[in-house]
């Protein structure tokens, strides 16, 4: 069996290899092969049929959660943690085209590559089959999402949380101190949340706001050790 045969036995769904190829393609692969075309213009269309796909499936199951919760939950299933999660269960980092420097500093791990790159397949499902095969194959991933351990609590706002059990025990100023590393297109962010002079959680993301989230969630961790947030 060949790779592409293999990955998409584990997607579900049959793709042309010249399509599958595109969606594979990282843009430092196309950068250090010529200027070949990158996985970026399916990504954009894999990522706007994911967020209607996700939306309306939240709108189903959960009549009677008000807006606000709704936008939490399809926030954290197309995430790029939960997109990433998805990617690592179907091993589809070994099948990626990266250029050199993103194959030695791991890129095939790499969260953010991880989930651009599902984006860029669910573009390429929806290429050869169309929207109903699209959205099949999108549900094959949500539904366990909304059951993964890995991502109970990801819709809690822990900033606020944090904010608030800081403030009603009195335990001092709280600050964030973000720093990035990276390029400007991909860059990470690494947040550690400070209360009064102590360090406490730390996160990182691809945003200052996904990084200072994380730093939140990580500091309630430590308050709470063995305990689950009651929103989560």
């Amino acid at each position: 069996m060949s790779s592409s045969e293999e990955l998409t036995k584990r997607l579900g769904v049959s793709i042309d290899p010249e399509t599958l190829r595109l969606a594979l393609t990282h843009r430092s692969y196309a950068f250090e092969n010529g200027g070949v075309p990158t996985n970026e213009r399916l990504e954009f269309l894999g990522d706007s049929i994911l967020g209607f796909c996700v939306a309306e499936y939240l709108y189903q199951r959960f009549p009677d959660l008000p807006e606000g919760d709704l936008a939490k939950r399809r926030a954290a299933i197309v995430s790029m943690r939960a997109l990433a999660l998805v990617a690592r269960d179907l091993g589809v980092g070994e099948h990626i085209y990266l250029g050199r420097g993103e194959q030695q500093s791991n890129g095939a791990d790499k969260a953010s590559i991880l989930a651009d790159t599902m984006e860029a397949l669910i573009g390429a499902v929806y290429m050869n089959h169309g929207m109903d095969r699209a959205r099949d194959f999108v549900l094959s991933f949500i539904a366990p999402l909304l059951d993964d351990l890995r991502l109970i609590g990801a819709w809690t706002d822990w900033k606020t949380v944090i904010q608030e059990e800081v403030a009603a025990k009195k335990l001092g100023e709280m600050s964030y101190v973000v720093t990035g590393d990276g390029p400007d297109h991909n860059r990470t962010y690494t947040a550690v949340l400070t209360v009064g002079e102590q360090n406490y959680g730390s996160g990182r993301g691809a945003s200052k706001k996904e990084a200072e989230q994380e730093a939140a969630r990580a500091t309630w961790q430590l308050l709470h050790p063995g305990e689950t947030h009651p929103e989560a």
